[in-house]
């Protein structure tokens, strides 16, 4: 059986968002962050989640939002460089730096 297997390649740094320039700090629970909670801007590091093996780098952008049952919000991004589309849980229960509520609520409502 093939599936996706997430694997953390590194430890859970903070980094300067690419997009608009946030500090963005480690997630509190130990968990890898993969995407700016200011502007919920990413980048594209990873062929299969968490192993930074991708070489394109591109600005992953946020494109929509799901709802899970089991994971909660989802946050669909898609790389600005090459098309990849690619699903991220949505942080807003980390106590230090939780995700925008305003930006992921923008991004659910529909393009007109």
């Amino acid at each position: 059986m093939t599936g996706r297997k997430f694997t953390v390649q590194g430890t859970n740094n903070g980094f300067t968002c690419g997009h608009c320039g946030a500090e963005v700090r480690p997630l509190a629970n130990g968990s890898v962050r993969n995407h700016c909670p200011v502007c919920l801007h990413s980048k594209h590091v990873d062929l299969q989640p968490g192993d930074r093996a991708c070489t394109c780098h591109g600005d992953m952008v946020p494109v929509g939002v799901e709802q899970s049952g089991k994971k909660g919000w989802i946050i669909v991004h898609r790389c600005a460089r090459c098309g990849f589309e690619g699903r991220n849980k949505a942080a807003l229960d980390d106590p230090e730096q939780p995700d925008d509520w305003d930006a992921l609520i923008k991004l659910s409502r529909p393009k007109l």
